[in-house]
């Protein structure tokens, strides 16, 4: 058996010493030896087993993984969903209208590994290539015939995805606030688009002023969103409970909330169309779609609308308010924290945005992990010019607090956490939901 992690290795093992960005395989050679691999796998060094030296052992796994499941991945198609925000709903979104069309489905992403219903934790939005082929391989033995892989720029630039071939690349959305090499996530974000299959289809957001770096010549590029694309989108009634608009002129009714929900939605509609589903059939389906666990996942109460978002960092927090504000009929209530050990130097941008555009905040903890829990708060509200805000610590107590506040056609936002089940104390993780505290209070 070939192994990447020194501590699974068993007698008899060949250990592969891949590099990382923050750890070297070949520090952990001579543990692999002591527990008994026969072989090892490097680009340096002299060892006491067996050893094959390679330039790239990265590109020696990439290809033995892809030779080794050559005959599943050819009973598969594999769709990438790229983009700096919507790709969890995006393939979401293809995931349940393809298994609502009878196309067994699965995705791989930030939610976790999703297989008939089911929910895996991975190890990261897009994991390493060998905890890839793990859960390709977990798909093919399911017989699924779609698996749609959510692929982060950080993963593209660590080569994860290296060796793969696409049925269908997707693009959302490209900005760059988090980034200070602008090119680099760029380019990174533009590789997946060079792995397509030759019969593959590149499915591109054309309302991004960033489309045409992603349109290269030697694809079939499908355009959807503007007049003149292929797929034109015109929003034509949103409200707390769902979205209208059509569609190639096709009316549609999307059981979600946000007019940008339905651009998050546009791919699933165009994969259902390339796999052949007429559009009447297609528009039944969409009926049965639900909410996205935790991205502008809302929650009717009263008159008034609750929203649950992963939003975190300062250009997702705007982004989200923004969205708010489109479908608002009266005041915004944002519940938000920041994380702890994580963009120290956003915090007070983020409490000085979030009091400036909405109506009322209320800071509270999100994960605060070893800081003390008051000082990330104090630090988000420092700069902080109007009186429009409440501090409360207990993140349960803010959601009570910020549901009581709601009067008439409110929308209250619960931002940070989304999908998130528990809550990082120190080094411990507790039992905690956004949701989950919500419908506490509301029933």
């Amino acid at each position: 058996m070939l192994r990447v992690n020194s501590k699974k290795v068993k007698p008899g093992d060949t250990f592969l010493a891949l590099e990382g960005p923050y750890t070297d395989g070949h520090d952990y050679i001579e543990e692999a030896i002591d527990k008994g691999a026969a072989c090892i796998i490097a680009s340096h060094g002299e060892y006491s087993v067996k050893t094959i030296i390679t330039d790239d052992t990265r590109t020696y796994l990439s290809n033995y993984l892809k030779e080794l499941n050559l005959e599943k991945l050819e009973k598969i198609k594999l769709i990438a969903v790229v983009g700096s925000y919507g790709k969890t709903t995006t393939a979401d979104l293809i995931y349940q209208l393809l298994n609502n069309l009878n196309i067994k489905t699965a995705t791989i992403g930030t939610n976790g590994f999703c297989l008939d219903g089911k929910v895996k934790k991975t190890s990261s939005t897009t994991p390493d290539i060998y905890e890839l082929y793990e859960l390709l391989n977990e798909a093919t033995t399911a017989e699924c015939e779609v698996v749609v892989i959510e692929a982060s720029s950080k993963a593209i630039a660590q080569r994860h995805i290296e060796g793969l071939r696409f049925d269908a690349v997707i693009f959302t959305n490209f900005t760059t606030t988090e980034y200070t090499d602008k090119q680099q996530y760029l380019n990174d974000k533009i590789e997946p688009f060079k792995m397509l299959k030759k019969n593959g289809y590149a499915i591109i957001n054309k309302t991004d002023p960033y489309y045409e770096y992603f349109v290269l010549p030697q694809n079939t590029n499908i355009l959807y969103g503007t007049e003149d694309s292929n797929y034109p989108i015109e929003i034509t009634n949103a409200t707390y409970d769902y979205t209208e608009f059509n569609i190639e002129s096709i009316q549609m009714k999307l059981p979600l909330i946000g007019s940008f929900n339905v651009y998050n939605y546009a791919p699933a509609y165009i994969t259902a169309k390339i796999f052949g589903f007429d559009e009447e059939t297609i528009k039944s389906t969409t009926l049965t779609i639900h909410q996205t666990d935790g991205r502008f996942e809302g929650i009717k109460y009263k008159d008034n609308l609750i929203i649950i978002d992963y939003a975190y960092n300062l250009d997702s927090v705007n982004n989200i308010i923004q969205k708010t504000k489109e479908i608002a009929k009266g005041k915004i209530i944002t519940i938000i924290g920041c994380g702890g050990e994580r963009r120290v130097d956003q915090r007070p941008l983020i409490g000085k945005l979030v009091s400036e555009k909405a109506d009322y905040a209320i800071f509270t903890t999100d994960n605060p992990r070893h800081e003390n829990e008051e000082d990330i708060i104090d630090t988000m509200t420092k700069d902080i010019q109007t009186d429009n805000y409440i501090k409360i610590t207990s993140r349960k107590e803010a959601i009570k607090k910020g549901i009581n506040m709601l009067e008439n056609e409110d929308i209250l936002l619960i931002l940070g956490k989304g999908h998130e089940n528990t809550q990082i104390i120190g080094s411990d993780e507790f039992p905690f939901k956004d949701r989950d505290e919500v419908m506490k209070n509301i029933k």
